[in-house]
């Protein structure tokens, strides 16, 4: 897909998991990096290897992955 041309998945690359141009850095990691309030700077000083559209693409991607999934949503 296009639009997400720097989304990989690899079953030889983190189990599968898509991950960033292959690199060993999951989507999963950097929305839980952002989800914890860390910030895109801090996200990029700390992996100097990523570049800003890495990180704003795995986002759009998790957002886009959560609309294809039918979640059951139980009363706790």
């Amino acid at each position: 897909m296009k639009e997400f041309d720097r989304i990989t998945h690899n079953p030889k690359v983190m189990g599968g998991k898509p991950t960033i141009r292959g690199m060993r850095v999951t989507v999963g990691m950097i929305v839980r990096q952002i989800g914890a309030g860390h910030a895109v700077e801090k996200l990029l000083a700390d992996y100097p290897y990523l570049e800003r559209e890495d990180i704003q693409q795995a986002l759009r991607y998790a957002a886009w992955r959560i609309d294809e999934t039918e979640l059951t949503l139980t009363d706790a």
